[in-house]
């Protein structure tokens, strides 16, 4: 069966073969009412009997859920902390969608959070953390835990290939733990989480033969290995801007920790370093505080959220704007096709989709770099974001800002943001004229 963008236009076509058009047509407007607007993201995968649909629902109440300060009476979503950056999953996750940044000078973070390292490598293989301030700065702390501090963004213009553009810059203040010192940052906004579980399903030795494949333009590309705490071993990265999570569960138990300060059965103890006493004897909401039950159902429901079908596919525009994405050389990264393996559910199993990424790392150039390395991935690398639902981006998430730090406000600048592998595609967009490009922004949208 070929499965695009997720399964749901697939799905429904199969179910009404045979049937009167006026039947198919109202299924299409169904679909389009559906897969429109701000819960664009929030469709499940159709098909679920009724079972599956509540463990579904369920899921989706544990990443709506605010967490509160332990002990609570409701002990099933208690245990916030002791440091933390949000109090629900969805805080960087509105509808399903992309997080954006601050725009103003002195605006908090509210859909982004910066990780931390400094040099050396850590345990297993990954970033070494901050002594004082960990892997992931968290400015939030319950009652008697001092929050870690404060990050502020500005905005800085610069001149890239002839456009002016815009980076961020960080400013760190009122520090609780001490100066930072050298220390190594990457800002990074919540990335859409649709269609996860399909690319949970692509086998990795998929991902190994596509590093292996020969490709034009210089393009490259390369895995991840990562360290997986679900099953003690090195494998290989999918999930992440950098691609160093090898599995969905693995995603989701780490956000609970870096992001909520929610420990699980992947991350028994607390996000506290040695100098963070008041951290270290704050109340526990439980050994572990998400159950594996629950990780189990909030893992079900992103497994299970459908990836929007496209729109206006057949429109010529699009078809033209298709063609010449192939012909700048896009494809090589942004691989149309991929199919997955097994999976325990059927619906994600072996099926053929079109994300739109191959997930491997790519050196995106000097412009792009955080130059942060984290398990295999380098300073100036970076996963392939899928690409499906890109038209929607600006509907769900109510401004569109791309790249892991949203600074690009328009497709127009997140390509020219691309360099290192990229160049040679890059090069080809900017010597588009206005119609090429309209087309080729015609197909992007209608992803």
């Amino acid at each position: 069966m070929k499965v695009s963008n997720g399964g749901v236009a697939a799905l429904v076509l199969l179910t009404l073969l045979g049937a009167a058009p006026r039947a198919r047509a109202d299924a299409a407007e169904t679909a389009d009412r559906l897969f429109t607007g701000r819960e664009a993201f929030s469709q499940p995968l159709p098909g679920l009997d009724e079972a599956e649909r509540e463990r579904f629902f369920r899921g989706r109440a544990l990443f709506n859920q605010s967490w509160v300060v332990a002990p609570a009476r409701d002990d099933r979503v208690d245990g916030l902390g002791p440091l933390y950056n949000r109090l629900a999953c969805v805080s960087c996750h509105a509808h399903n969608g992309r997080g954006l940044p601050p725009e103003r000078a002195g605006e908090r973070m509210q859909a982004m959070l910066v990780r931390l390292s400094v040099a050396g490598v850590g345990p297993r293989g990954g970033p070494r953390p901050h002594p004082a301030y960990g892997d992931q700065f968290n400015e939030e702390g319950i009652p008697g835990v001092p929050g870690e501090g404060r990050v502020l963004l500005r905005w800085q213009t610069v001149r890239v290939h002839g456009a002016r553009l815009r980076r961020p810059v960080l400013r760190f203040e009122d520090l609780a733990y001490g100066p930072l010192g050298p220390v190594l940052t990457s800002p990074r906004v919540g990335q859409q989480v649709v269609g996860m579980g399909l690319i949970d399903a692509v086998p990795a030795a998929t991902l190994e033969a596509l590093a292996e494949a020969p490709k034009p333009d210089t393009v490259r590309g390369r895995v991840n290995r990562v360290w997986n705490p679900e099953t003690g071993a090195t494998e290989v990265g999918r999930f992440g801007h950098k691609a160093n999570m090898p599995s969905l569960r693995a995603q989701i138990a780490g956000a609970f920790l870096g992001d909520l300060g929610i420990t699980s059965p992947l991350h028994p103890a607390e996000n506290c370093t040695p100098v963070q006493t008041a951290c270290r004897r704050a109340p526990s909401g439980g050994a572990p505080e998400l159950s594996a039950q629950q990780l189990d159902e909030v893992t079900y429901y992103l497994a299970q959220l459908a990836v929007p079908p496209r729109r206006g596919a057949d429109d010529p525009a699009v078809r033209r704007g298709e063609a010449r994405f192939a012909a700048l050389g896009c494809t090589a990264c942004h691989r149309p096709m991929l199919r997955t393996g097994d999976s325990a559910s059927p619906a994600l199993a072996h099926q053929d989709i079109a994300p739109y990424t191959d997930l491997l790392l790519h050196d995106m150039g000097p412009g792009l770099a955080d130059w942060r390395p984290d398990f295999a991935a380098g300073g100036r690398e970076w996963r392939t974001p899928p690409l499906w639902g890109l038209g929607l981006t600006a509907a769900v998430s109510e401004r569109a800002r791309y790249l892991h730090d949203g600074r690009a406000r328009s497709l127009h600048e997140a390509i020219l943001w691309h360099g290192g592998e990229a160049t040679v595609a890059r090069q080809r967009y900017a010597a588009l004229g206005a119609a090429g490009r309209a087309e080729l922004m015609a197909f992007l949208g209608s992803l």
